[in-house]
């Protein structure tokens, strides 16, 4: 057993002051919070621009104190043994639990700085011929000095700072504090270097927890006097269980509320890399944002460690569609801002504060500057839920299907080139990262292994040939082969006609069940990699579905399950009757005993008063005043949260085989 850690993000609304029992409003709340964090901030600001240099860095790199003991892992206690000590103002009290606070986040913020140092440091000392293409060797050159975790959009990002350093500066840069400003530092107390001399925290039945913190009264305490113990009372939402072991919190002000960063740990079991059988394999689409099948490792009918993969036939789509093109409209319009920005900053360069237009223009520019701080942070609220989103489906998807693996692109090294509206620039402006961090965070509450394997010619080549040879034509729709596109996949070889992502999905899930056996975990990060490619095909079963209830009888009565009508009797017995003729006294009903009925309604209908159907095509949108029913269904695809959002719903899957019951492989070859 082990422990997965999270945070869940609370609100602290009021308090209570343990000495007298005020209740603290949240307004009040807010700026003694705010007083708390401005005082952490203040030391930790001053101690990481005093040691932004080469010889504090690599004495804190070096892993021992001036005593010549080892650096312990606590940040503050690190601080402190190399002799880092920063006070508060002259005049001002701040208890040695705050100091250490402070201390604690310098420290992570500098040790951060020393991995980046490390990466730069590689960069330049192995610059390449051509940064954009580095050959084989020069690539082996640059793995054996990378630090660990380190990943190829890392490398490419640095290079590119490398470079324009190296283009202003004519040098390469002799060390990241050349390279860097000093990090800035956010406005929050880090509790976790502090104890009980700061902070208390226990669990307050299955829902809240209690927080027990000494807060400062004024904005700069001159005495201990000046402190008081709070009482805050933080509820927890859903995603806590009651199980889940509390943790030293992260306070913060933010949008005129106080918010408590509680990381919590829950038990989780060991998910081996191997000895998987059933799996599901999820590419990154072009069509979708996720497509994914599950696969099933069979041979003749019984499980074994390996020889083909079956699939159930049944494609699991997340399409969000209409969130890219939202994302796509709000980058545009960021863009457009952050042109705008620079213009008004080359304008105000020009001018003296004496110039007239000077105030206008300025302010102008700090209104745009405000918009554009919104945008941004739209846009990371929106990509956050669509990337929770779509890794809550993946993960339902695999948990209904019984599945112990999931395999997932490895698309890391994907870079948007030429035209804006081009594939890669889709995929590339998409989140890809936070969708597979928070699937990872996701199947490991369900004990689900969570494997990348190689991309390289997933949509290139035919899953049912499965020799890695037969290419695929890439064509717009199923009845237009011989014209080129990207949507569909044909495979002259065997005939293949499906979605492209359908059958790189296919391959992505065989490769992850066939070479299982050449997972790799990386030591430090956890995170497990498949780089071995294992080329068969991929068969699609037939899932048999259950008999009705009215077939069971029928096989057990040996009757026709659907018996055939009686003959109608077709005898003329009567005279054929006269249509109505058209005439003054009938001409106003006469519309509705003609013939030529109207294919649809003019007008809308009315919506019905009281008891009965809506006609179909006319139900309103919902609204403040008009919630949705009890039962009712806004679309025929599965909910995901977003409107306009498409997916494929979650269903309990019947295991597919070969023995009765279950499903018959459609084609074994």
């Amino acid at each position: 057993m082990s422990r997965l850690t999270a945070t869940a993000s609370c609100t602290a609304y009021t308090a209570v002051v343990e000495a007298t029992g005020e209740v603290v409003a949240q307004a009040l709340l807010v700026r003694r919070v705010a007083w708390l964090t401005a005082l952490a901030r203040d030391v930790t600001a001053r101690l990481v621009v005093a040691r932004w240099n080469r010889a504090d860095l690599d004495a804190l790199g070096s892993g021992v104190g001036l005593d010549g003991r080892v650096l312990p892992s606590k940040g503050w206690m690190a601080v402190r043994r190399l002799g880092w000590g920063v006070g508060p103002e002259p005049g001002v009290y701040v208890c040695d639990r705050v100091l250490r606070c402070a201390q604690e986040q310098a420290a992570r913020l500098l040790r951060l700085a020393l991995h980046r140092r490390r990466l730069v440091a590689a960069i330049v000392a192995t610059w390449p011929h051509n940064p954009g293409a580095r050959t084989d060797a020069e690539w082996e050159a640059l793995g054996a000095l990378l630090p660990d975790g380190v990943t190829a959009a890392d490398i490419r990002n640095r290079t590119r700072q490398v470079r324009a350093y190296r283009d202003a500066h004519e040098v390469f840069p002799a060390d990241l504090t050349e390279l860097e400003e000093p990090p800035n530092v956010a406005a929050q107390v880090v509790l976790a270097a502090a104890d009980r001399q700061l902070l208390t925290l226990e669990r307050a039945g299955d829902d809240g927890a209690r927080l027990r913190v000494r807060l400062p009264l004024v904005e700069s305490p001159a005495s201990a006097r000046d402190w008081a113990w709070h009482v805050l009372s933080v509820v927890l939402p859903p995603t806590v269980p009651p199980e889940a072991r509390l943790c030293a919190p992260t306070l913060r002000v933010t949008k005129g509320r106080v918010r408590v960063d509680l990381p919590f740990q829950i038990p989780i079991g060991f998910v081996p890399a191997t000895g998987h059988v059933i799996g599901c394999g999820f590419d990154w689409g072009v069509n979708g944002l996720l497509t994914g099948v599950v696969g099933r490792l069979v041979a003749d009918g019984r499980v074994i460690s390996g020889s083909r993969v079956i699939g159930d036939g049944r494609p699991l789509l997340y399409d969000a569609s209409g969130v890219s093109a939202k994302l796509h409209r709000l980058r545009a319009e960021r863009e457009h801002l952050a042109a705008k920005i620079k213009h008004q900053q080359r304008l105000l360069a020009g001018m003296t504060g004496a110039d007239p237009r000077y105030a206008a223009l300025s302010a102008a520019c700090q209104v745009i500057g405000v918009e554009h701080e919104r945008l941004c942070a739209r846009i990371r609220n929106l990509n956050k839920a669509l990337a929770w989103s779509a890794a809550r489906w993946a993960v339902d998807q695999a948990v209904a299907a019984g599945t112990t693996v999931i395999y997932l692109e490895d698309l890391a090294t994907l870079e948007a080139r030429g035209r804006r509206g081009s594939a890669n620039t889709r995929l590339s402006g998409q989140v890809r990262g936070q969708i597979v961090e928070a699937i990872r965070h996701l199947a490991a509450k369900y004990a689900i292994a969570v494997v990348t394997v190689a991309a390289r010619g997933t949509s290139r080549y035919c899953p049912r040939c499965g020799d890695g040879t037969s290419v695929l034509r890439h064509c717009p729709a199923p009845d237009r082969l011989a014209d080129k596109g990207w949507r569909w996949a044909y495979c002259p070889a065997c005939g293949l006609s499906c979605d492209r992502d359908w059958a790189a999905a296919e391959r992505i899930v065989s490769r992850g069940l066939l070479g299982q056996h050449a997972t790799r975990t990386h030591r430090s990060t956890g995170v497990r990699t498949l780089h071995a490619v294992v080329e068969r095909n991929v068969a699609r079963a037939r899932r048999t579905r259950r008999l009705t209830r009215a077939a069971r009888r029928a096989r057990r009565t040996r009757t026709d399950l659907h018996p055939r009508p009686a003959a109608r009797d077709r005898a003329k017995r009567r005279p054929t009757p006269k249509r109505p003729t058209r005439t003054p006294a009938n001409s106003r009903n006469n519309s509705m005993t003609s013939s030529r009925v109207p294919d649809r309604r003019t007008v809308p209908a009315p919506p019905p008063t009281g008891g009965g159907q809506r006609p179909a095509g006319h139900a309103p949108k919902p609204g403040r005043h008009q919630p949705y029913r009890t039962g009712h269904v806004r679309n025929s695809h599965h909910r995901t949260g977003f409107h306009h959002a498409k997916a494929t719903p979650v269903l309990i899957h019947i295991e597919h085989g070969n023995s009765p019951g279950q499903a018959t492989p459609a084609r074994v070859t």
